[in-house]
């Protein structure tokens, strides 16, 4: 009867062995750590406009929304937060979910057809390859930002629906995909485009309003947006907002968002309160993008492999899972958080630590926790300084080729 354990205990151990082994860290209120691991880029979550709004539901609506949404969780909080997030991203309508995770399940999920073929980026994040997984679709997996293989994709699929699916900024390196060019190349083939906007909104565009509005694509009646209420905003929940038939759609038939219960009103009352605070932040974006570049200075003038951000995540490569665990914790005990990110987590099976900034971290403190990542960064085998990208073992180069999940 315990085989099935033994069975668990000998994975953990060679994910022990691999240096994959993953550890739940309680965080107490008020933690003292700088943080460059959590995804808080205005500051937001801890706003006294933000907890005093949420502090008024808490109070009117109590602990939960007692619900799913059609049921009984649909509060008069919820409709307003989608009425400011659909205004804010120049769309007909925006719809509400529990978290970004099942908002992406339900987007995919809405748009497939009989037939439909999916587009994917081999850089996507795990909530939309899994949306395309269960969504029984044939889904094409391409280069990273590739505009060349989605067009050669979707022209090997004449006449079935499509629908190209990506982040805007990519949230292992923070790179931005070709917006414009991928909704070019998509009208001419007559797919769709679905974006994840979950690290862009509220940290680039006009006013704050992501990396679609960025390109031009505000309200284009081929394009969906997502996003998390969970970074830039401070709260939870995700957000799915595109034209009204398909917001419609997903009310009538998205398990997702049936079938789960409503986020609580105290939460979207404070997310609502962050959409006004983000909309006017040009101030702390602007910030966001000078800590940004400093960053990449400091970084590089240390001789650390550091990606080139287009918005406020910047990574850092590691010379495997095992160095960039103990980089990280070193880095702890310095009273720096940063994220580490080790396989399968990242798509190119590079280990990194992922530096995510905040305006709610004063300057100084952010500048004294860069120097204190350059000072805890491993040194290469004979001691000369920080590795390189190509010094990690068994590095593979992005993906370089058309892959297909068949259904």
């Amino acid at each position: 009867m315990a085989d099935w354990l033994a069975a668990l205990d000998r994975r953990a151990a060679l994910r022990a062995k691999a240096g994959l082994t993953r550890t739940l860290r309680p965080r107490a209120a008020g933690d003292p750590d700088v943080d460059l691991a959590g995804n808080d880029y205005l500051g937001l979550a801890t706003h006294p406009e933000v907890v005093a709004a949420a502090g008024r539901a808490l109070s009117g609506y109590g602990l939960g929304a007692t619900g799913s949404r059609l049921v009984r969780g649909s509060t008069d909080v919820h409709h307003a937060l989608e009425d400011d997030l659909a205004d804010w991203l120049g769309v007909d309508r925006a719809l509400v979910f529990s978290s970004g995770y099942l908002a992406n399940l339900a987007a995919v999920r809405g748009l497939v057809q009989p037939r439909t073929l999916l587009v994917s980026d081999a850089h996507n994040h795990a909530s939309l390859i899994d949306g395309c997984r269960i969504s029984g679709a044939e889904t094409v997996v391409t280069a990273h930002a590739d505009v060349d293989a989605v067009a050669a994709a979707l022209a090997a699929a004449p006449g079935r629906p499509a629908v190209v699916v990506t982040e805007s900024v990519f949230s292992v390196d923070g790179d931005l995909a070709p917006l414009a060019a991928l909704h070019a190349v998509a009208r001419r083939h007559g797919a769709l485009l679905l974006v994840d906007d979950a690290h862009g909104l509220g940290v680039t565009g006009p006013a704050g309003a992501g990396a679609v509005a960025a390109a031009g694509l505000a309200g284009a009646p081929d394009v969906v947006v997502t996003a998390t209420l969970s970074k830039a905003l401070g709260g939870a929940g995700g957000v799915v907002a595109g034209p009204a038939e398909f917001v419609r759609h997903l009310v009538e038939t998205g398990r997702t968002f049936i079938f789960d219960t409503a986020p609580p009103p105290a939460v979207a009352a404070g997310v609502r309160a962050a959409v006004a605070l983000a909309r006017a932040a040009d101030d702390l974006r602007a910030e966001l993008a000078d800590r940004a570049r400093y960053a990449v200075r400091r970084l590089g003038a240390a001789g650390l492999p550091v990606s080139t951000p287009d918005a406020a995540v910047v990574s850092v490569t590691a010379p495997g899972p095992e160095a960039a665990t103990a980089w990280a914790a070193d880095c702890r005990s310095r009273g720096v958080a940063v994220g580490c990110f080790r396989p399968p987590s990242t798509p190119d099976h590079r280990s990194r630590l992922r530096l995510t900034l905040s305006t709610g971290v004063t300057r100084a403190d952010f500048e004294h926790a860069l120097e204190a990542i350059v000072e805890c960064a491993p040194q290469s085998r004979t001691g000369g300084g920080p590795v390189s990208v190509r010094s990690e073992p068994g590095l593979r180069a992005p993906q370089s080729r058309t892959e297909v999940i068949l259904p």
